[in-house]
């Protein structure tokens, strides 16, 4: 069923055509370059979420931008996630919430949304795109030229550290390889790739969007970021024993993954720390890959007229809450690091490079966001979210927007300065106080004192849940 939103939306995005060629622009329009990492939590150096990573590239990019520290993806899956934020419209308006519902099948709400490379393709923009963007290797006909898909490779003949019984799937391992950089990795590929084409001229402005796979599972890596986390000094996270006793039941089995080992596998085989030693590798190896992004794009000839948007799909447990994987609508799932870098030529027009903004943001304001900056005509006010444009310009302006995360059919998270409230399916509900208790380890939801937060936040939640489209795809690990 078709929100009122969506209805209004999908007949605004087929705009216009673009300029004819002979057209000229009065002032050079500024290139996009967006950066998409896959599985990354908040465990950057900019953002403090572990005290050992190592991100030395991503933080000297939120240095020349915005930091968002309260930014959240608006489903906590591949394709949700991404479906939303290049289509500007929330899953429960779309429909699409897990893996297997495809954004173009017949009977999907998205049928004939217009992507954001699309729009900018529309306009005079040369798009092209490599690794991961969408989900799997859907998504590439939306963008003029596509470069490497990108892939969980290269993958090793056996598993090298996850027995085959605790997890169907071959992705759930870690450890070191291959041990040497070289083109077999798919992210090194992409991000040469990419550095390629940010070195060379180009006849029209450009949109490129370049997705790095890691640290998605497989968590493999080359052994030079290993030797970055002695295993012997990696901490682990913090664990309450009793956290999941007062998280209602239905909770618990929305968010039940037979994927990955269990947490209590992780414990008493002795290898949790050897995976978060593994994340951790995989996250100084994407950021290695940043770098060579940010060096290509500083020492080329679009380095003073490109906006840089760096952002991950959604966040990952690595036992917090006893649990792996994403698939929920807690802080560690949604949580996400966003950076906007505005162009060199334009810092003029915005605060002081360096900031920090803990407003909360959705990764769906990405859409608008960058039409907005780069002045293209287009349904801007009609999009479901907010353009970030005004937070850039001043990180203390008045925001009264949320952030909300839907995972599956009716279920979802509000995010505020302080609080989340999530409510579920079935009516049961959580509160959290993050200012108190970062870990959510504490259900307020029946606190009589908060309940006018609770009421405030429940205000928010999306009142309309589309139907999933029918025509599946194949089925993704």
């Amino acid at each position: 069923m078709k929100s009122q939103a969506l209805t209004c939306l999908l007949p605004l995005l087929l705009l216009a055509p673009a300029a004819t060629s002979g057209e000229e622009p009065a002032s050079p329009r500024p290139n996009v370059l967006l950066i998409v990492i896959d599985d990354l939590n908040d465990w950057v150096g900019c953002l403090g979420g572990h005290p050992q990573s190592l991100t030395p590239n991503i933080d000297a990019l939120a240095q020349r931008g915005l930091l968002f520290g309260n930014a959240h993806c608006n489903g906590p899956i591949c394709n949700p996630s991404r479906v939303s934020l290049f289509t500007g419209v929330r899953p429960s308006s779309s429909g699409i919430y897990l893996n297997n519902h495809r954004f173009r099948a017949a009977d999907s709400q998205l049928k004939d949304a217009v992507t954001l490379p699309q729009q900018f393709a529309r306009h005079g923009y040369q798009t092209a795109g490599c690794g991961k963007l969408f989900h799997g290797s859907r998504g590439k006909n939306n963008f003029q030229v596509y470069g490497p898909a990108g892939g969980q490779g290269p993958l090793p003949e056996k598993r090298l550290n996850c027995p085959p019984e605790q997890s169907r799937s071959k992705l759930w391992d870690w450890g070191v390889f291959p041990a040497e950089e070289g083109n077999s990795y798919n992210d090194i590929a992409d991000a040469r790739w990419a550095a390629r084409r940010l070195r060379q001229e180009q006849e029209k402005p450009f949109f490129l969007g370049c997705g790095f796979y890691r640290p998605h599972v497989p968590f493999f890596a080359p052994q030079r970021f290993f030797d970055r986390h002695p295993l012997a000094e990696v901490m682990l996270p913090t664990v309450l024993q009793t956290d999941r006793d007062d998280i209602p039941r239905f909770a618990l089995e929305l968010t039940h993954n037979p994927l990955p080992p269990s947490h209590d596998w992780f414990v008493e085989s002795g290898k949790w720390q050897q995976a978060v030693q593994s994340y951790l590798a995989c996250i100084s190896f994407t950021d290695n890959n940043v770098g060579r992004l940010i060096k290509a794009l500083d020492n080329g000839p679009h380095a003073e007229n490109t906006w840089i948007v760096l952002f991950s799909d959604h966040g990952f447990f690595l036992g917090e809450k006893q649990r792996w994987a994403k698939q929920s609508l807690w802080e560690r799932a949604t949580r996400v690091p966003l950076v906007i870098v505005p162009p060199r030529n334009q810092a003029d027009q915005f605060g002081t490079p360096g900031r920090r903004c803990d407003r909360p943001v959705e990764l769906l304001g990405i859409y608008p966001t960058l039409l907005e900056a780069c002045g293209l005509p287009g349904p801007v006010d009609q999009l479901e979210g907010q353009s970030l444009l005004p937070l850039l310009k001043d990180s203390t302006t008045d925001w009264p927007h949320l952030a909300i995360t839907t995972h599956n059919g009716n279920n979802h998270a509000v995010r505020d300065d302080r609080y989340r409230y999530i409510r579920y399916a079935d009516g049961s509900e959580e509160l959290y106080d993050l200012k108190q208790d970062a870990a959510e380890w504490k259900n307020l939801a029946g606190d009589p004192a908060l309940e006018q937060v609770k009421t405030r936040l429940a205000r928010a939640v999306p009142r309309k849940t589309a139907a999933p489209p029918t025509g599946g795809a194949p089925k993704s690990p």
